[in-house]
C-alpha cells in the first residue's frame, strides 16, 4: 500500500472535512450539521490536517493548539468509509502527536461511549481514559476523556 501523507489542509481540504464530518458517525448522532461542521473547520483558532493516499482525500482531523488545559485537543478524527482500517486514523494521530511533541507534553481528545472501535483505536495508540462526562452530548451516553502523554 502507498504511503499515507498528512499535511495542513488548505480551504478547499476544510471544505471537504466539513462535508465529510457532517455525513459520517458519530457526528450524525451527535448532532453535527454540515452548518456547524463548516464553522469549526474554518475557524482560525483550529488546526485541520487532511491525509491522502494516492493524492486523494481519505481522512482528516480537526485540532485546537490548546483546546483542554491549555494542551492540544482533538475535536475531531474522521476517516472516509472505504480507506477506514487502512491505517489512515493512526497515521493522522501519529501526525499529530508529532507534530505537537517539541512545545507539548499532552495531547486530549474525547470518544463517545457509544463508539468503542475509535475508544480501542485510541487505546492502541497509547491513549488512556482519564474521565468522562456523563450524558455530556447525549442523554444516556457519555463522552469520555481520553489522554496521552506525547513527550
Amino acid at each position: 500500500m502507498e504511503k499515507i501523507i498528512v499535511s495542513e489542509a488548505g480551504d478547499e481540504d476544510r471544505d471537504w472535512t466539513a462535508r465529510l464530518i457532517a455525513s459520517s458517525e458519530p457526528w450524525i448522532s451527535l448532532g453535527i450539521t454540515l452548518e456547524n461542521s463548516m464553522k469549526f473547520c474554518h475557524d482560525k483558532e483550529y488546526m485541520v490536517f487532511i491525509a491522502r493516499l494516492a493524492g486523494e482525500p481519505c481522512g482528516a482531523m480537526v485540532i485546537h493548539p490548546r483546546g483542554m488545559a491549555s494542551s492540544p485537543y482533538l475535536k475531531s478524527i474522521v476517516v472516509e468509509s472505504r480507506f477506514r482500517s487502512k491505517g489512515v486514523g493512526s497515521a493522522l494521530l501519529e501526525h499529530a502527536e508529532g507534530y505537537f511533541r517539541e512545545s507539548f507534553r499532552h495531547f486530549f481528545m474525547c470518544v463517545s461511549s457509544f463508539n468503542p472501535r475509535a475508544k480501542a483505536l485510541y487505546e492502541k495508540l497509547g491513549y488512556k481514559q482519564v474521565g468522562e462526562l456523563k450524558d455530556y452530548i447525549l442523554e444516556g451516553e457519555s463522552e469520555l476523556i481520553m489522554h496521552k502523554r506525547i513527550r
